[in-house]
């Protein structure tokens, strides 16, 4: 039991008032790579946000990292945001800011009181994601594909269990594309369990991971080879 990171059960997503998803029955263990697919307006960000707490789950049930989604109350949002790791598609990042402040920002926001332990911690996450030399640059110097890495540091501040990451190529180039998807694919190597939202079916045919798709207001798990 302890292996689910992420379950809903009979659960209907909303959109404001519009059902776009009815039924969803989805179950993620530790250590799952899965791809989230489908055309604009299907439904794909509205699961986004209602697993990471931007919409309500208004009916059925669902847990995600041992959270109730249909308990959650809005004090208890930002704890659950520490056990998830949230890549945008338009990286979210402070502009006024250099890299190292960014993710210090987010370290005290969630709790972090030690300079030191905050350091360390920052050096380390933007190491994995090879920005660590660049730690003093401000993000409005960076190219795309930076940001994003450094928005992927972000996300691995916290150790999350599960990192959901909505469109992250979204705003790249097909060769910096790659570049975070190779990224991603190391993080999740190294035992972290991934659900991404995703239009880009290259990535999909180059690193291949379980699919799942949202069509016709269902969620179903599709074929290897159905995908394309």
């Amino acid at each position: 039991m302890q292996n689910i990171v992420l379950q809903l059960k009979d659960a209907n997503i909303y959109q404001r008032d519009i059902l776009v998803l009815s039924n969803v029955n989805l179950t993620i263990n530790k250590g799952d790579f899965y791809y989230l697919i489908g055309k604009t307006g299907s439904g794909k960000s509205s699961l986004m946000k209602t697993l990471y707490g931007d919409l309500p789950l208004q009916k059925g049930s669902g847990s995600i990292v041992d959270f109730d989604l249909k308990k959650l109350k809005e004090k208890q949002i930002p704890f659950l945001r520490r056990k998830i790791g949230i890549v945008f598609q338009d990286f979210k990042l402070l502009n006024d800011r250099n890299i190292f402040d960014n993710l210090k920002f987010v370290l005290k926001a969630t709790g972090w009181k030690d300079k030191e332990l905050m350091k360390e911690k920052i050096h380390e996450v933007l190491d994995k994601v090879g920005m660590k030399s660049q730690y003093y640059k401000k993000t409005f110097e960076l190219s795309g594909g930076e940001q994003q890495r450094v928005a992927i540091a972000r996300a691995l501040l916290n150790d999350p269990e599960l990192i959901l990451a909505d469109e992250p190529t979204g705003n790249l180039d097909p060769k910096t594309s790659m570049e975070v998807m190779e990224l991603l694919n190391e993080i999740h190597a190294s035992g972290k369990t991934i659900l991404m939202a995703t239009h880009d079916y290259q990535l999909i045919v180059k690193f291949k991971q379980k699919t799942l798709k949202c069509e016709g207001g269902e969620l179903f798990e599709v074929a290897q080879q159905a995908t394309v």
